[in-house]
């Protein structure tokens, strides 16, 4: 009889436990900040019933995780972080082609970095300085105005940035001296720099906080992080480098191999609506939207009010690992 029960049971239990493995879901490698990747999870669960399972991992890291797994891949879609480390995931096969349902939608100048379809930009956002004035006041220095500022001497010890082996702002930081002065200068210009740097941290972002701390007092990170630090009460002041500065288009993949290809598909079609983009700003990520339709937040700094650099996305996509090689060998390595 107990033995009849036990069968029993278990036979009404298997079509719950069915119901819960056939639950929808889609592995999210977010490489923004942490309270962004939630509210897209959050809101895309409550919006669709799909259960979403992300990490958060620095753009660098994604990149070298999905090296890691390219033969077993375990993630779906990779949103957030610089188009610079997308585009060496497209070129290297880690990612597929995607065009989404609303692509029409995404603003032409930003919908396709490197011009062949295999990234999807969803944001954009300027390199620049979140500055300590209430610091460099209290030690009598300059706010700095530009790059070759940052060289000044006086500011040893006194400025962060993100290294460029695990972020891919570091990787812009590196990619717009390239561009502003060849890469023979470029390089040399990061080793004066480098006399300068307190220290490079994993997280491109990570700078921002130090700086507003009063660790440091200059951090190069996107301006639109420097604006999210002082509405947290930070005594920092965005700076746009004169001599121009890169710019990011934030991107969104669909990841080679994807163990479900479908839902990351819809996911991405969501997560570049204008209504998921307009979200954003609620969790204080101010950067620009790239949908057309989606309102700009009112603290945001236009990048077409910023002095850019002529940026070549396709040049950082065939030649990014390799400069970054060369300033691990060339610049990291020396003393400060």
């Amino acid at each position: 009889m107990k033995r009849i029960i036990v069968i029993s049971l278990i036979l009404l239990m298997l079509p719950v436990f069915a119901v819960i493995g056939q639950q929808k879901e889609v592995n999210l490698y977010g490489s923004a900040e942490v309270r962004t990747i939630e509210y897209l999870a959050q809101q895309y669960e409550k919006e669709t019933g799909v259960r979403v399972n992300w990490i958060r991992l620095s753009s660098g890291e994604t990149l070298a995780k999905l090296r890691a797994e390219s033969a077993n891949p375990q993630g779906d879609v990779w949103w957030g972080g610089t188009t610079d480390p997308h585009s060496i995931a497209a070129l290297e096969g880690l990612t597929e082609d995607y065009e989404p349902s609303i692509y029409d939608e995404i603003d032409p100048r930003f919908r396709d970095p490197l011009g062949n379809g295999s990234v999807i930009g969803v944001y954009v956002g300027a390199l620049g300085f979140s500055v300590n004035k209430k610091l460099l006041d209290k030690m009598g220095l300059p706010v700095p105005k530009g790059w070759e500022d940052l060289l000044d001497p006086r500011y040893k010890g006194l400025i962060g940035v993100a290294n460029i082996n695990t972020s891919g702002t570091a990787l812009t930081t590196l990619a717009t001296q390239i561009f502003r002065l060849g890469e023979d200068e470029g390089m040399e210009y990061m080793k004066k720099l480098h006399a300068n740097i307190s220290n490079y941290t994993k997280s491109g972002s990570a700078p921002g906080i130090l700086a507003g701390r009063g660790e440091i007092a200059i951090a190069i990170i996107f301006l639109h992080d420097s604006i999210y630090h002082a509405e947290q009460g930070y005594p920092v002041i965005p700076v746009a480098p004169v001599e121009g500065t890169g710019f990011e288009i934030g991107a969104v993949n669909l990841i080679a191999g994807a163990p479900n290809p479908e839902e990351a598909k819809k996911f991405i079609d969501w997560v570049i609506s204008a209504k998921t983009q307009e979200g954003l700003g609620s969790v204080g990520s101010y950067q620009i939207p790239t949908n057309i339709n989606a309102k700009v937040p009112d603290v945001a700094i236009p990048i077409d009010e910023v002095n850019t650099v002529d940026y070549d996305f396709n040049w950082v996509a065939e030649n990014g690992t390799r400069i970054m090689d060369r300033w691990t060998r060339e610049v990291f390595v020396l003393p400060r």
